[in-house]
Formats: structure tokens, C-alpha cells, sequence
């Protein structure tokens, strides 16, 4: 492999990554038809961190939008946010999230994602979950990244129907109906 063709790789690496900054290095030694090695290699020459890292960056950018939750009481990393419309966040399943005996994701890690993707959606101070309706599609285990999208349905005073679609490469794990409501000063509850 000549200099120019590495040029052009680290080239278009760059323009991938910027495209979208959520790629593993083995999807990106697949789409290149190189080795995973040899993508460490050109991020590290171009300075492109490692995915954790990317997605840190990406996600700290989307934090400081969010005024209904804090950035601790978010479960995953909000990945794209787009107040009062829809938002995404993602969760990487590690060994200590799983149920012992069955080595599956525990449901309340997949539930918090949800519900916390949909208040940070809304775009007030305060909003507290009034209801969920959800449905545990297939099973989720460690090394498992879940891709949960929330999507504002229907709009009613102050009250959300939000939609959550959470993802492991592309299927369908979980899904979840959410009724948050905004809540004033005075407010006595939902």
C-alpha cells in the first residue's frame, strides 16, 4: 500500500467520522477493508480519539441544552438532542448491569435510559414522569451498545406523550410510551 492511498484512507476517514462520530473501529476496519489496527493507527496520526472519547465530546455539547434533568441523572450518553422534538442517547452494557444468574441486562437500566431521554427532551425546568407504558422486546447482554431514540408524539397543555425506541445493532429491545408534564411553581403534582 503506497503513501496516497494511505493519504487518501486518513482522508476520508476523517470526513466518515465527522459524518457520523459513533462508529466502532471494527465497523470502520470493515467499511475500510483494512485491519483494526491500521484504523488505531490513522486515528491516532489524525488525532481522532478512540469511540468513548468521541462520544464524550459529542454529548457534552448536548448536555448544556438540558434544563429539566442533570447530566448525572441521565442514563447513557445523549448522543443528539433537539428540545421539545426528539432525542437520542446511548447506553453501553457493562458486566455490573447484568442479572447474575441469567447474564442479561437488568430491565431498570434500559427503563432509566428511556425515561430519562424523555425528560431531558422537554424544555423547562421541571418535568416529572406521569406515566410509562413499556414492552421488553429481546434481551440485552454486556458488551450490548443500546441506541434509545424518544420522540415527542403529542402535545397537550403541559403534558408529553413521548415515544422511546431503544436498539442493539439495529433491532428492537425495548419500547416505551411516556407521559411526562411540565410542572410550574404552585404546581401541586401531576
Amino acid at each position: 500500500m503506497g503513501r496516497k492511498d494511505k493519504e487518501k484512507r486518513q482522508k476520508e476517514l476523517k470526513q466518515f467520522l465527522e459524518e457520523n462520530p459513533f462508529y466502532t473501529d471494527e465497523e470502520l476496519a470493515s467499511h475500510f477493508n483494512v485491519s483494526i489496527q491500521t484504523i488505531r493507527l490513522d486515528r491516532l496520526a489524525l488525532g481522532i480519539p478512540e469511540l468513548r472519547e468521541r462520544t464524550k465530546w459529542v454529548a457534552q455539547e448536548n448536555y448544556e441544552k438540558v434544563k429539566s434533568i442533570t447530566r448525572a441523572e441521565i442514563i447513557g450518553d445523549l448522543v443528539d438532542i433537539k428540545l421539545n422534538k426528539e432525542a437520542i442517547s446511548i447506553l453501553d452494557i457493562e458486566e455490573d448491569m447484568l442479572m447474575e444468574n441469567a447474564k442479561v441486562a437488568k430491565a431498570h437500566y434500559l427503563f432509566d435510559q428511556a425515561d430519562s431521554l424523555a425528560i431531558a427532551l422537554i424544555d423547562a425546568n421541571v418535568v416529572l414522569t406521569g406515566s410509562a407504558r413499556v414492552r421488553y422486546k429481546k434481551p440485552v447482554y454486556a458488551g450490548d451498545r443500546v441506541i434509545a431514540k424518544a420522540v415527542v408524539k403529542v402535545k397537550r397543555k403541559n403534558a408529553y406523550l413521548i415515544s422511546v425506541y431503544s436498539k442493539v445493532k439495529g433491532e428492537l429491545v425495548f419500547k416505551g410510551q411516556f407521559i411526562v408534564t411540565v410542572q410550574t411553581p404552585g404546581d401541586g403534582g401531576t
